[in-house]
């Protein structure tokens, strides 16, 4: 039996850490040897995590202070980042410096123009020389680069359920250059594990509302993305809403697709681009995802239809924020990384 991959997780005591460790704790092929929280160090996972009692060693590896040294001691080759936007840039090239591989679910490395990204995000970046290295992490779209990549940029939950209908499309070039309309809503989780008004039961019950109205910070990988694969700018507008469930994103997106293009030709770019994708699940013309059968998930379903009447393309996807949107996206490709069977611990429902 094959050695198994040390891991280290740094920053776990938000929603996606914790649905990180859950999957990681279900994938045969790692060890857990490290995971800190400045605010839980001393404290044994399940302690804080009890859902993990019994699992692995919960019980007994306790949470640390987030020391490179220290995990690089426990033998860890490769590092999660779950930490918040504007932190993982503190720990990233500390952690390449001693070797370790880092999979980032921050927005820190997402980007690869430092202007974009202080202008998204509000203050300078603080490594901008990584940002060139650092690969967007689709796995359906860059699986080659992230197998050699040192850093890997986990992208957002909501650029995710928009980027990965529209990529086959504008590479095949059966969309024209009229703006693109992308109206997205997410469970309260996306908000993460921390004390919010607005994300209080009693602000997210039975209401529902847009925010970062019309700029959110998800916008600029989006725009990025976009135009790679279509390489050409495409203008594009995303509002994202609050909806009052704990998890799961749903979005539907508005383009105008070129003369002539009808829903066979949709059917088959799709098609050629993810037949042999395990996680993308195609719906077909005239299905809607829906978020209950993703909950939980790896999985991204796709759906699609053409508006006669308006000459506009509809897609419409349904993902876990804090599955395919970040977590278990950032399992996929560790699996990338270290050879593993692309399923590897994340074929559940």
């Amino acid at each position: 039996m094959s050695a198994k991959v040390k891991i280290a997780v740094v920053g776990a005591s938000g929603y996606s850490g914790m649905e990180l460790l859950r999957l990681l704790y279900r994938h045969d092929g790692v060890e857990l040897v490290a995971v800190t929280s400045r605010s839980l160090a001393g404290r044994p996972l399940s302690a804080e995590f009890p859902r993990l009692r019994g699992v692995g060693n919960a019980d007994t590896l306790q949470f640390s202070q987030p020391d490179v040294s220290a995990m690089k001691a426990a033998g860890a080759t490769i590092a999660f980042l779950a930490l918040p936007h504007g932190v993982s840039v503190e720990y990233a090239p500390k952690l390449l410096a001693e070797g370790i591989r880092v999979i980032d679910l921050s927005a820190d490395f997402r980007l690869r123009s430092a202007d974009l990204y202080a202008e998204f995000y509000g203050h300078p970046h603080a490594a901008p020389d990584l940002l060139n290295e650092a690969v967007y992490a689709l796995p359906e779209v860059r699986s080659d680069a992230i197998r050699d990549a040192r850093l890997i940029a986990c992208p957002g939950c909501y650029p995710t359920s928009i980027l990965l209908p529209l990529i086959p499309l504008l590479g095949a070039n059966l969309l024209t250059e009229d703006p693109i309309a992308v109206s997205s809503m997410s469970g309260a989780s996306g908000g993460g594990r921390k004390e919010s008004i607005p994300f209080l039961f009693c602000e997210v019950a039975g209401s529902l509302r847009a925010y970062s109205v019309p700029k959110h910070r998800h916008l600029s990988e989006i725009g990025q993305e976009l135009d790679i694969a279509a390489g050409r700018e495409v203008k594009i507008t995303f509002i994202p809403h609050l909806v009052p469930v704990h998890s799961g994103i749903h979005t539907t997106t508005f383009a105008t697709p070129r003369d002539g293009v009808n829903v066979e030709q949709i059917t088959a770019a799709m098609q050629a681009a993810y037949a042999d994708q395990p996680f993308v699940r195609l719906l077909g013309p005239g299905q809607c995802p829906d978020t209950k059968n993703v909950v939980g998930t790896n999985f991204i379903d796709i759906g699609w239809a053409i508006d006669p009447r308006a000459s506009r393309l509809i897609l419409l996807s349904a993902e876990d924020n804090l599955g395919k949107g970040a977590a278990s996206q950032a399992v996929q490709n560790m699996n990338l990384v270290c050879g593993f069977p692309a399923t590897a611990g994340l074929m559940y429902v």
